[in-house]
């Protein structure tokens, strides 16, 4: 007797896009159409603004009304909140495109007598709904509806019976709640009656704060299962799915100039490959910044774009010094070809810095990226974090075949950094610069230890710096 093969009749679970950036990446598609989601963290982590921004995208780019049940902010206070962030509610409200129910709860005046139920939020919640079609909807926060509850049944009971009238209801709804001491909540049971679970934290470390999320649980759905860093700032909410790069970026086959005509010859007379990523290390005062400037100006010169991000010294005087060895920048910022984005590293955490480099070549889409020097990025976490960082880093900028240059300072004369130890390897063209004394003289010197998949120049050649640029010539003894 055979049996029939069953065919692979393999459904997809319907989605609604969050229009938070990085955020329906992770989750495969954006959150479970028509289901309860629950966002959990503690104070400050950024649950109501989230939940605020998925009804605001909602109502803008997918033209779906939304409700937003606040149980602890007023509307005035809920939209000076995210006034700062460029999101305008009133108009929303006007357009009712979005509609804010403040149910004022006030724990003193609960008394627990007779049967405590949830039918009054149901009624409001029905009215709120269907008086303007929503189809998103916002529970902030929800212990506050059993503040003065200590019935643990009747509120599990109730807390079942509202997750699934807001799934008769059909809409998408988000649940926001207080991390519990033991439990992601505090009750206990949202995150085990929620389809889709996503927490939120925020972290200091070494007296720099960063926040990250992680999705727990989503039924019927594959999705991101690491930690991710996210930003907020004056766009709102920017998630970076940093660990999901992979190794399968192009190798374009071009060249950009370095910007010195004797550096290129040493690279086969053609200069960088697009798309590639350039390590520029050396004791200081040896020229790396000499260098990246040069190609700054060399990209600028063919109307592209370069993004030059600077740990050490301010825009302006990164201007000034580059005029002193003939490289007139201030001109292609004028012209919004170069771009300077200037800031100690320790500002903020390593993985910030990493979300704010992808939204800055997000936003400028620069055909290179100058990162300088990576060394300084030691002070915002051990060797371990920034290797991981810059791997990402590079894998980012490879895979939009943006070519990148990074310059690193050598401690000392001997031995190497750690953060020059940590990248060697993942760099396509690796130049060393050195400082070296004869005749009487202090000598700059400059070597390419490796150009991957280009003959280059082997020997040393004496790296020398005047009001006209750089030039390389033969050591002489």
């Amino acid at each position: 007797m055979k049996v029939k093969q069953r065919q692979n009749t393999r459904s997809t679970l319907a989605k609604v896009s969050t229009g938070i950036r990085g955020l329906d990446e992770i989750t495969f598609g954006g959150l479970p159409k028509g289901r309860p989601t629950l966002i959990c963290g503690n104070a400050g982590c950024g649950k109501t603004l989230m939940a605020l921004e998925f009804l605001v995208r909602g109502a803008l780019d997918s033209k779906e009304p939304g409700v937003f049940v606040a149980f602890e902010e007023t509307p005035q206070d809920l939209a000076q909140n995210v006034a700062s962030l460029g999101l305008n509610l009133q108009d929303l409200l006007d357009c009712h495109l979005l509609k804010i129910d403040h149910v004022r709860v006030e724990r003193s005046e609960i008394e627990e007598t007779g049967e405590y139920n949830l039918d009054g939020l149901f009624v409001r919640l029905n009215y709120a709904i269907d008086s303007i079609g929503a189809k998103r909807v916002v529970l902030d926060t929800i212990e506050s509806l059993f503040s003065g509850l200590s019935n643990t049944a009747v509120l599990r009971a109730e807390l079942r019976r509202l997750f699934q009238w807001l799934k008769t209801k059909g809409v998408t709804a988000i649940i926001t709640a207080e991390r519990g001491e033991v439990t992601l909540t505090r009750q206990g049971l949202e995150e085990y009656v929620s389809d889709c679970v996503i927490v939120l934290d925020q972290r200091i470390i070494d007296q720099v704060s960063t926040r990250r999320m992680r999705i727990i649980k989503y039924r019927g759905s594959p999705h991101g299962t690491n930690e991710y860093p996210f930003l907020i700032d004056q766009d709102g909410i920017t998630v970076f799915p940093i660990t999901s790069l992979g190794l399968n970026h192009a190798a374009p086959a071009t060249h950009l100039s370095t910007g010195v005509a004797d550096l290129d010859h040493m690279l086969g007379a053609k200069g960088y490959f697009t798309g590639s990523s350039i390590l520029i290390s050396g004791t200081a005062g040896t020229g790396k910044s000499s260098l990246a400037g040069h190609f700054a100006q060399s990209v600028c010169r063919r109307n592209e774009r370069c993004l030059y991000f600077a740990f050490e010294e301010s825009e302006a005087q990164i201007l000034r010094n580059m005029r002193s060895i003939g490289l007139d920048l201030a001109r292609y910022v004028k012209k919004d070809l170069l771009r300077f984005h200037a800031s100690r590293p320790t500002l903020m955490g390593l993985e910030q810095h990493l979300v704010r480099i992808y939204k800055e070549v997000d936003e400028f889409k620069p055909t290179a990226v100058i990162v300088d020097p990576i060394s300084n990025l030691l002070n915002s976490g051990s060797g371990r974090e920034v290797h991981s960082m810059l791997t990402r880093l590079i894998d980012f900028l490879k895979m939009k075949a943006i070519t990148s240059v990074f310059t690193s300072l050598t401690p000392s004369r001997v031995g190497q950094g750690d953060d020059e130890s940590a990248v060697s390897s993942l760099i396509d063209t690796w130049i060393v610069n050195k400082d070296w004394e004869g005749n009487g003289k202090r000598a700059r010197s400059l070597c390419i230890v490796k150009s991957r998949g280009m003959a280059h120049a082997q020997n040393v050649r004496e790296f020398i710096i005047s009001d006209r640029g750089i030039r390389l010539t033969e050591i002489t003894a």
